[in-house]
C-alpha cells in the first residue's frame, strides 16, 4: 500500500521539527529521521494499532507523538502526527478539522 501524508500532517512535522531544533541543535534532524521511520512502518503494521478519535493511532518509538492515520482502499493516509502532551479535548477538536 502506498502511504500518503497529507498536509496537515506534514505541517504538524514541520512544527515538531523546529521545536525540536530550537531545543538543540541537531534534534530536529533527529525527530524528522525518527518519525519518518514511525511512518514507514506501517508499510508493515498498518492496521494493528489501537483506535483512537476515529483513526489508527500509532506510538511514536522515541518521541511522546502519536501518527494519526486511516486505511482507504489502496492507500494509508497519514492525518495527524500529534503531541501526546496536548490536552486530549484539544487533540479530539484537531482530528475533527
Amino acid at each position: 500500500m502506498r502511504i500518503v501524508i497529507l498536509r496537515s500532517a506534514m505541517d504538524d512535522l514541520i512544527r515538531g521539527r523546529e521545536f525540536y531544533e530550537n531545543q538543540g541543535e541537531g534534534l530536529g534532524d533527529y525527530f524528522d529521521e525518527s518519525l519518518a521511520a514511525d511512518i514507514d512502518s506501517l508499510h508493515l503494521y498498518a492496521g494493528i494499532h489501537a483506535m483512537a478519535h476515529g483513526y489508527h493511532r500509532l506510538l511514536s518509538a522515541k518521541f511522546p507523538y502519536a501518527v494519526y492515520y486511516e486505511i482507504a482502499a489502496d492507500q494509508i493516509r497519514v492525518r495527524a502526527i500529534l503531541d501526546c502532551r496536548r490536552d486530549p479535548k484539544w487533540v479530539r477538536t484537531r482530528l475533527r478539522g
